[in-house]
This record gives structure tokens, sequence and C-alpha cells, in this order.
């Protein structure tokens, strides 16, 4: 017995690496049904036939819709009779996002919101959004897009009376898709010097696993307008092109530095100096509760907090930092990794 006992799940944008690690988790469970949403009809059908083929005795439990998270139309017979959904649908990389800002603000802001309103109106009784280490102090409309799909979120979860909504923000998902080890493994095989944008910087790294699990935590603990963070580690990009050297005989005299790209930060935050002045700390997570305050600023005039100053973000430069060894441990250690290379 589980916490989706006889439940039914939906995962926007559910064709992506996200929705699959989801499935190869809950699908032979005790889960009712999971409910994949999302655009593209070739990759649902090829998903629709890896899992006949891998599972199928539980693959009848996974129901396919065709929609755009932009069309609120679309998302409302998928939600109908949904009980719980998480919300991966997004634009992710951050060149495209910066060339078509409002492609960004159309799926992940306004996107979001539909999504929201569509749940509340169902009955739904969890939403757990996936943000970004981007949307902290974001300097890209990627992660400009992201912050503002959070405020969303915590904006209807102040009346959304029956529908509990979290944000779940995290750093680089290896091997996820779009993400960089794939392309660097691919660049050895072919005989390529392994390409890096900047040796010094720095990026939080978790694997889809992880990242289930902090969506997981915060499906059981998080509260209404809840921002939940892992305490994750962070190494440099020089480090974790070395890894991918190592493990996969690549020459590391070889990495080549091409520069920074659009709109990147050479450090990322996962909380900023001012959610850390109230976040609250979970052992392996911290949660950053809403901000429920009214629209009456009176009677907040004269608070405020003496020890704000000294407060620091939580960044992947002050966080703890992997060496090379835990770096390939870490990315060894990778389904993916295991299976496909």
């Amino acid at each position: 017995m589980s916490i989706f006992q006889d439940k039914v799940l939906m995962i926007t944008g559910g064709t992506g690496s996200f929705g699959n690690a989801v499935l190869k988790r809950f699908l032979a469970t005790d889960i009712k049904e999971i409910r994949i949403f999302s655009r593209d009809e070739k990759k649902q059908d090829d998903m629709r036939h890896e899992y006949q083929a891998a599972y199928p005795d539980v693959a009848n439990k996974i129901k396919f819709y065709i929609g755009d998270v932009r069309d609120k139309s679309s998302l409302k017979a998928a939600v109908h009779g949904v009980d719980y959904i998480f919300h991966a649908a997004a634009l992710k990389q951050v060149p495209s996002c910066e060339f078509f800002p409002m492609e960004a603000v159309k799926t992940n802001v306004i996107g979001t919101d539909n999504v929201l309103d569509a749940a509340i109106e169902e009955g739904v009784k969890c939403v757990i959004c996936l943000s970004t280490d981007k949307a902290a102090y974001p300097i890209n409309a990627m992660g400009i897009s992201k912050a503002l799909e959070e405020k969303v979120a915590v904006a209807k979860s102040r009346n959304s009376l029956n529908t509990r909504i979290c944000c779940t923000r995290y750093g680089n998902v290896m091997c996820s898709r779009g993400s960089v080890i794939p392309l660097w493994i691919d660049q050895i095989k072919n005989g390529q010097p392994i390409t890096i944008t900047e040796p010094t910087m720095t990026r939080f790294i978790m694997s889809l696993d992880e990242a289930i699990d902090l969506v997981l935590f915060a499906f059981e603990y998080g509260q209404n307008g809840d921002i939940l963070v892992q305490k994750a580690p962070a190494c440099t990009i020089q480090t974790q092109a070395e890894a991918v050297c190592e493990l996969f005989g690549g020459n590391k005299a070889d990495i080549k530095v091409i520069g920074i790209r659009h709109g990147e930060k050479l450090y990322e935050t996962l909380l900023t100096k001012e959610e850390c002045a109230k976040a609250e700390d979970l052992g392996n997570f911290y949660r950053v509760p809403a901000d429920n305050r009214t629209l009456n600023y009176d009677k907040y005039f004269t608070e405020g907090n003496l020890n704000a100053v000294t407060i620091e973000e939580f960044n992947s430069n002050n966080t703890r930092r992997l060496t090379l060894e835990e770096t390939k441990a870490k990315i060894a250690f990778l389904d993916i990794i295991k299976n496909d290379y």
C-alpha cells in the first residue's frame, strides 16, 4: 500500500525525462492510473510501444492525452478525475528561451496558470510544479519565466480551496533531455574533443531519481504555497567534464573551452538570501513558506528582519563541492549510463 494506492496521477510534459522516470518508479505499484499529457504524438506513440514491450502486465495503467498546457480547453478533459498532478511541462533550454522569450512565457507562465485553474476547477487534491534554480535571481528569459511560474503558483495557492499547490526547485538533472553529459559521451565516441563553456562555472547536480524524491517530499510534506528545495551538492564544469573523460575514455587534454552561452551564469542559486531568511531547515531539504500577507501593507510597515543582512544565499559556490571521484561515482550510478552506455 502506498500514498498513490488507487489514485490517478497526471504528468504534464510526461514524455520527457521526468515523466519516464516517474513511470519507471510507480508503474508497477498499486497506483490506479498515470496520465501522460503532452503535445507530441510521436513521442507518445514511441512511449506507448516502449512500455507495452517492457511492462506488458501494467502498461494498461498508462493513459495518453494529446494537448498543450497553453490551451486550457485541452487540459479540461485530461484533468477530470485526476487526484494529483506533477506539472513538468516547460520550455527549459536557456538559449532558445533567450531568442523566443514570449514562447517561454506562453508555456511556463500562462501554461502553469491554465494547469492550476483546471486543477482547482476539477478538484485535484495536489499539484506539484517543477521549477529550477534559474528562477532564483533570474538573469535569463527561461529563469524569469520560471520565477513567474512560482509566483503564479503561490498566488493561486492563496485561494485554491481544496487543491494544495507546491513548487520544487532544483538544479541540473544529469542526463535529462538536452543535458550535457550525453553530448560529451557522443563527442568522445566520435573522436571529438569535449566542449565546455567555462571551466570554473559551478552547477548543482542531481539524478532523476533525486528529482523525483524532491517532488515526493513536497507531495508528502509540503504545505500550500511552499517552495521545496533539496540540499544538492555541486561541482565545476571542468570536474564534470574530466569525470566523463575518465569514465568513457576521453582525453582530458583535449577539453575545449567555447565560452559562456546566451543567458548563462557562472553559478546558480537555489535559495536567495531573502528566502534563506525565512526558510525552514528540514534535514536534506529546505522549505520556503508562502508569503501570505494581504495587500494591506500598513500593518507590516514597522516590522522588519534585523538579521537579514547577515544571511547568505544557498548557491552552487557555497554548497558542498564534489571531488572528481565523487562526481565520477555519481555519474556512473545513473541508470541511463549503466543501461545505455
